[in-house]
């Protein structure tokens, strides 16, 4: 009986093999794209709760809450960003201050995914004041929250960074001030 054993086209020594295997596989990794998300980093000492509000395909969307422990960066929205302006609204949690600004939008205390501006307490939602984030058009932006007076970022050197109010300046039930929050 003849035994017919198939031929490798050629044949690489064990070691010539391994070296091939490993710049393949790193030659695959240099090709991933970098990521392109929106980024918050707390870099406080403390607890910050986090909610975003962008315009997507069907309209403006307000989202709640991502909580951040001190000195750590999370990804609120993942891939490029197709936006110019983003704007968010931060709250302390141990030491009762806020990050805010002059763009009303609807949020609530709990978890929420709320579409649309207008009408906030009518709808039941509490009318918050969120602050705007120019990325200028970038497809990546990262946004850095700090205490009055820290200047050692966690992350990417450049990107803007807040500085936390004096605390007691946020008022009672979590709205800012500014006529028409008040809850009926």
């Amino acid at each position: 009986m003849i035994r017919i054993q198939p031929t490798p086209l050629f044949r690489l020594p064990v070691a010539a093999a391994i070296r091939l295997a490993l710049g393949l596989s790193l030659l695959g990794l240099c090709s991933i794209e970098a990521h392109a998300d929106f980024r918050l980093c707390n870099n406080t000492s403390g607890k910050v709760g986090i909610s975003l509000g962008y315009k997507d395909n069907d309209g403006w969307v307000t989202e709640g809450w991502w909580n951040l422990g001190p000195r750590s960066c999370e990804t609120l929205l993942r891939g490029n960003l197709v936006a110019r302006f983003y704007y968010v609204y931060a709250i302390d949690y141990d030491r009762g201050g806020e990050w805010s600004g002059k763009a009303f939008m609807c949020s609530r205390e709990k978890e929420y995914t709320i579409r649309g501006t207008e009408d906030c307490l009518a709808r039941g939602f509490d009318r918050t004041g969120f602050f705007e984030v120019d990325t200028g058009e970038q497809r990546a932006w990262t946004v850095q929250l700090t205490e009055t007076g820290d200047q050692t970022p966690l992350s990417q050197q450049g990107a803007p960074q807040l500085t936390l109010p004096q605390t007691g300046t946020r008022p009672p039930g979590g709205l800012p001030a500014a006529p028409g929050n008040q809850k009926k």
